[in-house]
């Protein structure tokens, strides 16, 4: 019956483990999440820039 007087303490433990465990998985989504946007941002980025110089060389060429 002493093994019973455990329980109380080995039950908080499991909940902070498992408290810590979603945190973690939690902060890893979010890193993910903010790495893609991050890239989907760079490539919107660079599409836009490439868009701009088609359109600065077509312009040149109607100059011409």
């Amino acid at each position: 019956f002493q093994a019973l007087d455990n329980v109380p303490l080995l039950l908080y433990i499991l909940a902070a483990k498992t408290l810590l465990l979603c945190l973690a998985f939690a902060g890893a989504k979010l890193y993910q999440q903010k790495k893609i946007e991050a890239a989907i941002k760079k490539q919107l980025e660079q599409e836009k820039k490439l868009t701009q110089e088609a359109k600065e060389l077509i312009d040149n060429k109607k100059d011409d």
